[in-house]
């Protein structure tokens, strides 16, 4: 280990970059996490957040918690939180001590085509797979929520209900920024007449901070849900009218296509990475896979020694992550589809070949990285919770519409907003999504397949008990995002605030740069992996993450939201 770390650093004198970079992150030593000794709620969204506290309060598990927070979201941040989308959750059961994932993605009408979004010539037409009814997959949030409060939840869904029925009934007050995000997508909302007569007021004006949004038409169809179970959403009147409502937009998506919606319980994804455990989402998510074929990459480095956001550190992880991003073109699909080999892209013997083809000194451009020969930017409107409770219990929570506010469509008379995940599919193989995600056949489009998803809801576990509970919206960045706040806590050493609050960095493979956070680096790190023959490019902040830390030394629950947007919040008691 010594000697690889002074072949990757020519020196362990301090450089001026070195110096400015302990400077900024010694600043992190003032950044505590929030503290709770028997149960906590970490949301990007402080309304919900206090949903689910109070259901643990009342006696609610985890789980019960988790549905009223997903439940609540659709109300009070209806630009990730959902009816009409879809996601995964990952549950840990602290009596048994499994951890199982629950896959409530969207999932393609049977009328779905392999070409149905290429035009005339042969070409991927955005418009249809991202704003079109032909973009809407099957909602599977509903199905999703039902499931988990039957396999591990304690109450009805009526009761987990009850708190988001209220707050569409009697109102929410419209904060600056769900104020923003509806000013930011005023043409795409008020292209439907439904939509338009929710979020915006009856002579067409904006709602400003601290009016009050009411959303009878929601607390409707919430009413039905509670009342029928799923039945209410996915058969009778709300399913006619979100039938009527892609029919209307050029899509068709049938009452059959509804009703046979199913969530299921899949086995996560399993990795090891320094003495811990990484549970997360296996297909068809990619992101619990390429976490571990990352960190199994990153072990093999002395990545603590190295530094946070050394140029060291940044070329490793980048040279890891563009390698995963280039497998995930290839091989990752929905596995009801197509064998997706999770086994040997998550070994510890196909890490090892990757390091084989890594320069410690020197970038590897990625037109020369292919997919591994293997022997046998999702939208950042994505919102993610972890919960823990006083029990031991966990849960991990991502999902999302897609684009913020998904279609922008809302089926009329019900309040539900539609999502556009069908762009998730490759269009065309080739062709990158609207977050410059290639694809391949694996991800192709078929009728009731679930698209291929970068959402990465993740545990890791310390001698079989929750360690940390994470995970982030951020589209392609997902992965990236969940995985340095791991790394940060592991290698470096930060606690849970300063691993989210610490800057970022992301590298998908194509297109060929390292992407970091304005402000993030220090011009002597840049000029260095300049050097190495990286392009940087810079922009904008990087994910939302909403993490616990379980601390079995203190027995306290350390939490943080990221303050990278606002509104959100980690409460516990």
């Amino acid at each position: 280990m010594a000697a690889l770390a002074c072949a990757l650093s020519l020196s362990l004198a301090p450089t001026a970059a070195f110096a400015q970079e302990a400077a900024i992150y010694s600043s992190m030593d003032a950044v505590h996490p929030v503290w709770a000794r028997e149960a906590m709620v970490s949301v990007q969204e402080a309304v919900a957040a206090e949903v689910g506290l109070q259901v643990m309060k009342d006696g609610g598990n985890a789980v019960d918690a988790a549905v009223a927070v997903a439940l609540a979201l659709a109300v009070t941040l209806p630009r990730a939180g959902n009816l009409g989308g879809g996601g995964f959750m990952l549950v840990h059961d602290a009596k048994s001590g499994e951890t199982k994932a629950i896959d409530y993605r969207e999932m393609a009408p049977a009328s779905a085509t392999r070409d149905m979004y290429l035009d005339a010539e042969g070409n991927a037409d955005s418009q249809l797979s991202r704003y079109s009814g032909l973009a809407v997959g099957v909602p599977g949030t509903v199905a999703g929520m039902k499931l988990a409060l039957d396999t591990y939840g304690t109450m009805t869904l009526a009761q987990a209900a009850a708190p988001a029925i209220r707050l569409a009934e009697d109102g929410i007050t419209v904060t600056a920024d769900l104020a923003d995000s509806l000013k930011a997508l005023e043409k795409r909302l008020k292209a439907s007449p439904a939509s338009t007569s929710i979020f915006f007021k009856e002579d067409g004006s904006f709602y400003e901070p601290g009016d009050v949004l009411k959303q009878p038409d929601l607390a409707a169809t919430l009413k039905k849900i509670a009342a029928e179970g799923p039945d209410g959403f996915y058969k009778g009147e709300v399913a006619e009218r979100i039938s009527a409502a892609v029919a209307d937009a050029g899509g068709a998506m049938s009452l059959e296509d509804l009703a046979g919606y199913k969530a299921v319980i899949r086995d996560p994804v399993k990795g090891s990475y320094r003495g811990y455990d990484i549970v997360s989402m296996p297909p068809p998510s990619s992101g619990g896979t390429h976490i571990i074929q990352i960190l199994n990459v990153m072990e093999g480095y002395p990545i603590g020694f190295l530094g946070h956001n050394s140029s060291d550190t940044i070329h490793l992880m980048a040279e890891a992550m563009k390698r995963a991003y280039a497998d995930r073109s290839d091989y990752l699909g929905d596995p009801d589809f197509v064998d997706v080999p999770v086994a040997a892209l998550t070994s510890k013997a196909y890490a090892e070949k990757i390091r084989e083809g890594i320069s410690l000194n020197r970038a590897t451009p990625s037109a020369s990285i292919k997919p591994g020969d293997l022997a046998p930017y999702e939208s950042d409107q994505t919102t993610h919770f972890s919960i823990v409770d006083k029990d031991g219990n966990a849960v991990s929570n991502t999902y999302t519409l897609n684009f913020s506010y998904g279609s922008g469509i809302t089926a009329a008379g019900t309040g539900v907003l539609l999502n556009n995940e069908m762009d998730d599919f490759s269009a065309k193989p080739g062709v990158p999504n609207a977050y410059g995600l290639i694809g391949g056949d694996a991800n192709a489009v078929e009728p009731r397949k679930r698209p291929l998803s970068s959402m990465s809801p993740t545990i890791v576990l310390k001698d079989g008990k929750p360690y940390l509970v994470t995970g982030s919206p951020g589209g392609s960045r997902i992965i990236t995002t969940t995985l340095q706040v791991i790394s940060n806590m592991i290698d470096h050493g930060m606690n849970v605030a300063e691993a989210t609050y610490a800057s970022r960095i992301h590298h998908q493979w194509l297109p060929d740069e390292i992407r970091v956070e304005k402000g993030g680096l220090s011009r002597d790190t840049v000029a260095a992996l300049e050097e190495k023959g990286h392009t940087i490019s810079v922009n904008s902040v990087m994910g939302s993450t909403q993490s616990i830390h379980v601390d079995a030394e203190s027995g306290l629950l350390l939490g943080a939201s990221d303050p990278r947007r606002t509104g959100s919040a980690t409460v516990g008691y």
